[in-house]
Order: C-alpha cells, then structure tokens, then sequence
C-alpha cells in the first residue's frame, strides 16, 4: 500500500488533495484507480489515516476519508545518528537504512579521517539529495515522521549539538573492550530519552577526536569483537535500542 506525507492542510473535512510530486506518483507511478487505497500521515501525530481515491484531476488527486487508526511506530526514544562522512555513496545507504530503523536524526560529521570534503555549494546540494532520501525510506518504511538530515557539521560542532540536545551520548569504538557494558548501557536507557550515537569514518575516529568526545560526556561503547564497516555501525546500534524496547 501506497504510503504518503501530507500537510494538514490538504485535509478538509473528510476528503484528502493530494498535491505536488505525490500526484504523478500516484498516477503515474503506482497505477493507482479509483477506489484503491492510500496510506497517509502528516508526521505531528501517531495517527495513519486511511483514505480512499475517489478522483483524478490534472493537478490533485481527491480522496476520502475510510478511517483513522492510531500506529505506534516510532521507537521510544529520539536517536540521532552523528555519521562520520564516507566515501561514495555510502550515505545514502546509512540514511535509507537507519530511517527504517527508527533514527529520529541524522547529522553527517565531518571527522579528521573523512577522505570526503564538501564546500558550502556541496553542502547544501548534498543534504537536500540526503533528505529526499530520509523522505522516501520514511513513506516505504510507513514512519509516523520523516527524519531531518542535517547539513554537515564538524566533530566540534557535533559535540556540542549533542551536549546540548540529548541526554544519552553513545560512541562505538573499535578500541573499546567488549566486556559486556554495552548491555548495562543499553539497560539503562528510558523511554523519552533523547539518544545521540556518534559514528566513525572508514579510518575510524582520531585519538583526539575520542577524547574530545569522552571530555562532552560521551561514552566509548563496543558493538561486538568484530570490526563493523562504517555504513554497518550505525545500523547496529539502532538494531540493540529496537531489541532493548521492542522485543
């Protein structure tokens, strides 16, 4: 079932018009006919609101209202993922996947070992590539929200985002001993929490770099005795939360 974004506003009274990139998807795309289905949320609530397609304009597809349900979707707590920034198009695949994980953020960092560099025109062309991206895993995976993806900051300016926005601060580190404190970690997250995991480059993070973390209050954790690839560990630990509140 097709699942889609909307603004409020578009909603009047029980019938939805859908508007903008969504119509030829719709249309074009899906081959939807009147009558079929669609799934719906405006990412400010937990409802999914179940509409009907009753017609096809050149600019709107009108439908109406079936029924609302409520859908506790999202993870209990509000992940930010601080990804060190890869090389190709890793990105775009760590984003895709920990939308569908639940991350609540995620905030490219540009890290002392990032063999990538984007300027200002790069930045900004980047991250709306990188959002379009959060955007659609968001709809495939039927979030209640699209995740923002922030433009990319430095380590510095990650610690101190972190420091001042969430209360939980994680940063898996190959050189952390896996002694099973991860687990005790883990066990002491509570729901409502505001969980920041900070995420090293293929080279891994600089020594300073780590220090410059543990000084903000952020706590070196291991993900296991293998060394997990970049576009793997953040997937990881957002795979440990949904264990540790899902299952």
């Amino acid at each position: 079932m097709l699942h889609i974004f909307v603004d409020p506003a578009q909603m009047k009274g029980d019938l939805l018009y859908v508007t903008g990139k969504d119509v030829n998807h719709i249309k074009n795309v899906m081959r939807l006919k009147k009558g079929d289905e669609i799934s719906v949320r405006t990412g400010q609530d937990d409802r999914e609101y179940r509409y009907g397609i009753e017609e096809f304009t050149d600019s709107e597809v009108v439908c109406r209202l079936r029924f609302v349900k409520e859908a506790d979707v999202e993870l209990p707590v509000k992940v930010y993922i601080f990804q060190g920034l890869p090389k190709a198009d890793k990105m775009e695949l760590i984003i895709q996947k920990a939308v569908e994980l639940g991350a609540a953020e995620i905030i490219p960092v540009e890290m002392r070992r990032c063999v990538v560099k984007l300027d200002g025109s790069k930045k900004a062309k980047k991250t709306q590539r990188w959002q379009a991206i959060a955007e659609s895993a968001a709809k495939q995976s039927r979030r209640a929200v699209v995740p923002m993806v922030r433009e990319p900051m430095t380590m510095e300016e990650a610690v101190r985002f972190a420091e001042q926005n969430t209360d939980v601060r994680l940063l898996p580190y190959e050189l952390q001993e896996a002694d099973g404190s991860t687990r005790d970690v883990m066990d002491g997250i509570r729901e409502g929490s505001a969980v920041s995991i900070f995420i090293g480059p293929e080279g891994g993070f600089d020594p300073a770099e780590v220090e410059l973390a543990r000084e903000a209050g952020i706590r070196p954790i291991s993900l296991g005795k293998r060394i997990l690839r970049t576009e793997t560990a953040a997937l990881v630990a957002l795979s440990f939360l949904i264990y540790h509140f899902e299952n």
